[in-house]
């Protein structure tokens, strides 16, 4: 599906929109596993493993992104969460989830590259090359694996170690289990957005400010 969603800071998305745009083309079926009941410990929306993007010191605040490198709303949300770091960076931690859309055919392959250039050290730098690149692979029929290798060779990876990381069975799993976590917290869709483990309702740029502001105020 193609929308024509686009985000740049200070603006206001219309809230059909951006719904429709995230329920039409990320949804997925949520978990048959019960929520916590009260009073029983819920998962954290940020585990040990999970890649930050960044950590300052002493931070009591963290934005956690579960998304899908297909998801346009996702590619319209990017720049966004790279302004909220230039502002919010130096006191908030901001992490980033693997939730591959199923229908999305490439969203396992940009994943798992992802994840191969992680092993290198290299997340933030691929990470941020699928979203620049976004359009030029998504929505396509036909895998993209062997472009996203090209990525890795502009980053320079050792690309024997790349490949190997690639076919590791290991690695799909790390991606996967991203997915059962948020499918867990009852994530259905990409982006979905926590601060403080408290998923809060994105229909523009605001409602992240303001939450991430009420955490600080804390």
């Amino acid at each position: 599906m193609q929308t024509s969603t686009k985000w740049t800071i200070g603006s206001l998305i219309a809230v059909v929109v951006l719904v429709a745009s995230i329920a039409i083309s990320t949804a997925v079926a949520p978990s048959s596993e019960q929520p916590a009941a009260d009073g029983a410990d819920t998962p954290s929306a940020v585990a040990d493993t999970s890649h930050r993007l960044t950590e300052p010191e002493g931070s009591t605040v963290t934005l956690v992104e579960f998304l899908d490198f297909e998801c346009e709303v996702c590619g319209a949300v990017y720049p966004v969460i790279e302004q909220l770091r230039a502002e919010y960076g130096d006191r908030v931690t901001f992490v980033v989830r693997y939730f591959p859309i199923p229908s999305h055919l490439n969203s396992m392959n940009a994943a798992v590259a992802v994840e191969a250039a992680a092993q290198q050290g290299q997340f933030e730098a691929m990470y941020s090359r699928m979203f620049e690149t976004q359009a030029e692979w998504g929505e396509q029929q036909d895998s993209k694996a062997s472009l996203f290798r090209s990525f890795a060779e502009e980053l320079g990876l050792d690309m024997a170690a790349y490949d190997a990381a690639v076919t590791d069975p290991a690695t799909r799993e790390r991606v996967s289990s991203d997915f059962e976590a948020g499918r867990q917290l009852g994530v259905s869709a990409t982006p979905t957005i926590f601060v403080n483990d408290e998923q809060i309702e994105l229909r523009s740029e605001a409602d992240i400010r303001n939450a991430l502001n009420a955490a600080l105020a804390r």
